[in-house]
């Protein structure tokens, strides 16, 4: 954009007076024989494109599920109906557990099967079957960890109402793949097709769902790369150097989600009081490690997102009492900061019983993963529930002394490495076998590829051994002891009250989360659950530490369930969860040092605080809060700069000097503010750290600025690349100036005509095909182009990587609302759409109304489902 007038239309040609009107096929007859023949070549290529044009609208909508009538269904036993209302969103009504799975199954691959295809080859580590070479990295880290092989063990782990379910669910969606093409699956499979790919999918299996879970865990481990990082920033900074960006956390600013509490015998109390831990000093790394952990940090950033990962991963949940809700019973509301794509993350369903009995027991609606039966986040006929990410330390590297090709050293002894050999097959190229080494602590990451290799190599230990061709590291992680997590889902979707909610929690191992709850009775709650290892004295978790040193190791236990913080009916009144400390200080079990500071937490709090009673439409206008916490520190000092250039840069200036501090899409002060964000981060910090390292702007460096304006002469403010010494002043002054330069070149040279919105968009892209180069093919899959307000730390958490640009990384990937007092007044809404099919109306159609802030009717009860229905399936009984 420009302030410059747009160049005039040239004039259209005058008519002629007295001319004939002429036909076009007339055309052809005064026409030169060439000229014909163009014309009509020009004609016939037209017609061809048009037949194509019909083709590929055939071939996009082939796919579209039937959504109205009857349809056969091997293996039900009994009719089974699927209300849609005019979102697309279905409610399922059955009369056992097996047909609701079995159903649930059925709808899941009718509307995302390939996202489902997807998802299983990810965690089984063949993606290369479909895409080549391109995905090997990816499948040989995913086998080293061995993600199908854990779900496999976790089967025997299960309940037997767990099983039985995921082989019913696994039963539907065989009964809707099993006698369709590829393309009429998905569109994504024609492509493909045309590239050359000859694939038939498998038949889905119920460990293809239990792996689903792993991945859910990786991309919500919590602080494995922060660990990285801090290796990478020891070989050049002090240990306080490396302190000061990461600062301890603001107990006193930000409270913990817990206040107070202990663990007496065991039991979390929340009067009691125990014992902070300790930060043990770690030695320092040299180039050789830090080079290599560089590399390791690069290809674990080539690992696919399934969730979304990074800092702006993470989650809002909040519940009110009756006493603090204008229903008079409990509201609670949930929105799950996650990675973005299109399809997203989530697909809303109901699970509905149509009477309750042994032999069917589920009520349930909410959001569900496609590939998994049940639902994640929702609620049932008694209590509410919502998840936000726990971000408990639950992965540590081990540095391991290896000798030969199989054995390693602890405690001075030598023994010997569990070892196993993987095929991979790859799609155009030969079969790839990997051999995986694994010690007690666990599999070798250093052997995923020779770049791995030197991970490790002379690193300084406080008792070094023998190096030989140097240490390899081991990735010890939860998420590899095989836990019952899937019985933890189904029965959240069955637990009637309090006591129950925490029964089903306990199963509930990893990615660890906190869960906030609520129900019809008038109760609220908060339960943190999830396996926590418990460390040694000498590993807090925050660096890689001596593998061979038996007295480094993980203690063998998991911080006990009951120990972990929970909270019913607080004095309060309410209860915010925002990804912040969990509890005080002196809680004595480690979960982490790498919290999230507590900015949209503190907002929060203070919202609920202030308002006495709230509506449903206030807790929803709550999720789109866009105040900018560091705005509110920063703006001040930018005022105060007095002598900027010139009135170009003055006139800039002034656009924050009555701003509010909120960033709507329109917000021109908020696209002004965010640029200069980024050119301080860049003018402070690139000079001193490794680009690996360069701040991404969220709420770490928040806390670390906002520590350092205190300082204006503080050694982070020098640019090491000049001769002179500068000041804080210096660089926000240069930020500033350099701000109003860039957004003059993006938008206008009137600052009154920027808005954030135009820099900040949301680009929805697919997983596999949307960067594919093939502009058509682009089009057809992604929705790009959003423009949105809030930003990274935010209420309303639309995150941007400042290293990158402004555009989108993570986002609310769903919002609700829930109301405890009639189910049929709650609001939801998704980030896309229910389904995965670009032709269908429901690709992207909750998209706008997201943006918009807007949410849609949650209805549960028949009558509201009847009422709002649009489409209505039945699934009968059909012949195996």
């Amino acid at each position: 954009m420009s302030d410059q007038a747009p160049t005039p239309a040239p004039d259209p040609a005058p008519d002629v007076a007295g001319a004939p009107e002429m036909h076009w096929w007339q055309a052809f007859k005064i026409a030169p024989r060439a000229v014909r023949w163009s014309a009509w070549t020009a004609v016939g290529l037209v017609l061809v494109l048009l037949v194509l044009a019909a083709a590929v609208v055939g071939v996009v909508r082939r796919p579209l599920p039937q959504t109205d009538g009857e349809v056969e269904v091997p293996g039900l036993s009994a009719s089974v109906e699927v209300i849609r209302d005019d979102s697309g969103i279905p409610q399922v009504y059955a009369d056992t557990d097996a047909d609701l799975m079995r159903a649930q199954g059925y709808v899941h691959a009718q509307e995302r099967f390939f996202q489902m295809d997807i998802r299983r080859h990810v965690t089984a580590g063949r993606l290369s079957e479909i895409f080549g070479v391109n995905a090997l990295e990816t499948d040989k880290f995913i086998r080293t960890m061995g993600w199908r092989r854990v779900a496999e063990e976790e089967w025997a782990l299960l309940q037997p109402a767990t099983r039985d379910a995921l082989t019913a669910y696994a039963e539907g969606v065989n009964a809707y793949i099993a006698d369709r093409k590829p393309s009429e699956l998905a569109t994504e499979y024609a492509v493909l097709g045309l590239s050359g790919l000859d694939y038939t999918p498998e038949e889905w299996e119920p460990l293809d769902s239990l792996a689903w879970l792993k991945a859910m865990a990786w991309d919500l481990r919590g602080n494995m790369d922060a660990e990285v990082d801090r290796v990478l920033l020891s070989l050049d900074h002090t240990e306080d150097e490396i302190a000061a960006l990461w600062p301890e956390y603001p107990y006193n600013d930000h409270p913990p989600i817990v206040s107070g509490g202990g663990v007496v015998d065991g039991v979390f109390e929340q009067n009691a009081t125990g014992n902070a831990t300790r930060n043990p000093r770690r030695p320092a790394y040299p180039v050789e490690v830090v080079a290599a952990l560089e590399r390791v940090q690069d290809r674990l950033a080539e690992m696919p997102e399934l969730v979304g990962s990074g800092r702006g991963i993470g989650s809002n949940s909040w519940v009110v009492d009756g006493e603090h809700s204008a229903t008079g019973k409990p509201l609670l509301a949930n929105d799950p900061h996650l990675g973005i794509s299109q399809p997203g993350v989530w697909m809303q369903m109901g699970l509905h019983c149509r009477e309750l009995s042994a032999e069917c027991t589920l009520d349930t609606s909410g959001f569900t993963f496609s590939g998994v039966p049940g639902v994640i986040i929702g609620h049932n006929a008694d209590i509410a529930w919502g998840f936000t990410n726990l971000g408990p330390d639950v992965t540590d590297l081990f540095l391991e002394q290896t000798e030969g090709d199989d054995r390693y050293v602890r405690d001075g002894e030598s023994q010997a490495m569990e070892v196993r050999t993987e095929k991979i097959e790859v799609r155009g190229a030969a079969d790839v076998e990997l051999r995986v080494r694994e010690t007690i602590h666990g599999p070798l990451i250093s052997d995923v590829s020779a770049e791995f290799a030197t991970v490790g190599a002379n690193a300084p230990t406080d008792e070094p051994g023998e190096r030989g061709t140097g240490y390899a590291v081991a990735l010890a992680w939860t998420a590899l002891d095989p836990a019952p997590t899937a019985d933890a889902i189904l029965n959240l979707n069955r637990a009637s009250n309090w006591d129950e909610f925490r029964e089903a929690a306990a199963d509930f191992a990893v990615p660890a989360q906190n869960l906030v709850y609520a129900d019809r009775e008038g109760h609220i709650g908060y339960q943190s659950p999830g396996r926590i290892p418990i460390r040694r004295a000498g590993n807090d978790g925050t660096m890689p530490v001596e593998g061979w040193i038996s007295a480094n190791d993980w203690t063998g236990d998991y911080v006990p369930f009951d120990g972990l913080p929970s909270v019913l009916d607080p004095e309060e009144g309410f209860i915010v969860t925002a990804n912040q400390a969990v509890a005080g200080e002196f809680y004595p079990y480690l979960l982490t040092k790498d919290w999230d500071y507590g900015y949209r937490s503190t907002r929060i709090l203070d919202a609920l605080a202030a308002e006495g009673e709230l509506s449903l439409e206030e807790m929803a206008s709550l999720q789109l809060d866009s105040a900018n916490p560091m705005a509110e520190t920063l703006v001040p000092y930018l005022l105060d700069l007095e002598d900027l250039r010139s009135p170009y840069y003055r006139n800039a200036q002034d656009l924050l000097r009555d701003w509010d501090f909120t960033q709507p899409a329109d917000s021109a002060p908020a696209a002004y503010f965010n640029v200069i964000w980024r050119r301080l981060l860049e003018l402070t910090f690139h000079d001193d750290l490794r680009i690996r390292t360069w701040p991404d702007g969220g709420d770490r460096w928040f806390r670390v600025v906002s520590e350092m304006l205190g300082e204006p002469a503080g050694p982070w403010w020098d640019d090491a690349e000049t001769d002179e010494v500068e000041t804080r002043d210096d660089i926000l002054r240069q930020a500033m100036v350099e701000a109003r330069d860039e957004l003059t070149r993006l938008q206008a040279r009137d600052p009154r005509r920027w808005t954030w919105g135009h820099i900040h968009r949301m680009n929805l892209r697919s997983s596999t095909l949307g960067d594919s180069g093939v502009a058509l093919v682009e089009r057809l899959f992604n929705r790009d182009g959003w423009q949105v307000g809030g930003g990274s730390s935010i209420v309303d958490a639309t995150s941007w990587n400042a290293v990158e640009g402004y555009e989108v990384t993570a986002a609310p990937s769903m919002r609700m609302v829930v109301s405890l007092a009639d189910w049929d007044d709650s609001r939801w809404i998704n980030l896309t759409g229910v389904s995965g099919h670009p032709a269908s109306s429901h690709y992207s159609d909750q998209t706008e109304l997201f943006v918009a802030g807007e949410t849609l009717p949650w209805a549960f009860t028949r009558e509201a489902v009847e009422a709002a229905a649009d489409d209505r399936l039945v699934l009968t009984p059909g012949s195996d």
